[in-house]
């Protein structure tokens, strides 16, 4: 079978690999499409070499369909549609004896320390599958993972129907935590600079400001009665979006940090202190949010599909990732490792 491998020096390299037949508690999925995100531009580079055991099949977002059932695996036949929770965690640290497993201490995620969906099939434990509704598109179920990521988000918020919340960054995440604060009853506009993105989320019916041609903090405090926002997402990763988002907020407001920051940022506490501002860390996700991802995606709720912008098949792995660095009109890349007949099934 055909299998991308980040393989260091920026290199991502297709080769051939026997498939790994499913043991006991384990099934094999033949993938559909895996999506790239942000890590694994930042493990292409380098970044990560600490963490990533080189040759690393990458790849966390994803779909598919079962291709074999290994013993003792109840509830699950070849054929059903599934994607992947990639998060394994070990039971015993403090975080997992608390009940924030999806934290654990010495977390497995899936396509970052261990082997990912880049590849036609791919063997995991059963306990990590999401059942996929049939019929609903494998191509949008693709994008079942970031949406976890932003329904995580929202609910970390506490974003409540009736509130105003600012999301700082439209790319997809960006995107996606307004589409699900939205699907809340939220009012929201999202702060993108970038003209293609802010095209695209305006596409989906959401509200954009340009932050080089609007003042944010003006803006909000216009549109809720001087009250500013009860909740900003900061998405960007840069230190501009922490001072819009900490701007935005009004008393009492609620920063909700998504983005990952390479690098310690400047936070103006007086701002802090004086609003009673709460700051909130939000990773990854929990099962129910990612239950809650598959129901908005399978019922239209997110258009998830319509961020993506392009699809390359397994072969041209490389490309998919230049294609995504390349900036410009391009959100969401997939790669698709279908083979034969399953090529069909979009």
């Amino acid at each position: 079978m055909r299998v991308a491998r980040y393989t260091g020096n920026g290199t991502i390299a297709v080769g051939e690999s026997d498939p790994l037949p499913p043991g006991r508690g384990q099934v094999q999925i033949a993938v559909a499409f895996t999506g790239i995100c942000g890590t694994d531009l930042h493990i292409r580079h380098g970044a990560m070499d600490g963490r990533v055991r080189v040759p690393a099949v990458l790849g966390h977002e994803m779909s598919g369909r079962i291709a074999a059932v290994g013993a003792d695996v109840a509830d699950w036949s070849v054929g059903d549609p599934v994607t992947v929770m990639p998060l394994r965690w070990c039971d015993s640290c403090p975080a997992c004896r608390a009940g924030h497993r999806h934290v654990c201490q010495r977390l497995n995620f899936l396509g970052i320390d261990s082997p990912g969906a880049m590849q036609e099939r791919w063997t995991v434990p059963a306990e990590v599958l999401v059942r996929i509704p049939e019929g609903t598109p494998l191509r949008g179920a693709a994008l079942v993972e970031p949406v976890a990521v932003a329904v995580h988000d929202v609910r970390r918020a506490g974003l409540a129907a009736g509130e105003f919340a600012v999301v700082v960054g439209g790319g997809p995440i960006g995107v996606l935590i307004a589409c699900v604060a939205r699907s809340v009853g939220a009012d929201v506009v999202l702060v993108e600079p970038n003209p293609h993105r802010r095209k695209l989320a305006e596409g989906l019916g959401l509200e954009t400001l340009n932050p080089q041609e609007t003042d944010i903090g003006g803006h909000v405090e216009d549109r809720t009665g001087g009250a500013g926002a009860a909740v900003a997402f900061e998405v960007s990763g840069a230190e501009p979006g922490v001072t819009t988002a900490i701007s935005a907020l009004g008393v009492r407001g609620r920063m909700v940090v998504v983005g990952i920051h390479p690098a310690p940022r400047a936070v103006n506490l007086q701002q802090v202190f004086w609003r009673e501002l709460s700051l909130i860390g939000a990773r990854v996700y929990e099962r129910a949010d990612f239950e809650q991802a598959v129901r908005l995606v399978a019922d239209g709720t997110i258009p998830a599909d319509r961020l993506v912008s392009r699809v390359q098949p397994l072969a041209s792995a490389a490309d998919a990732f230049s294609a995504l660095e390349s900036g410009g009109d391009v959100m969401k890349v997939l790669i698709d490792c279908r083979v034969g007949e399953e090529s069909v099934d979009a």
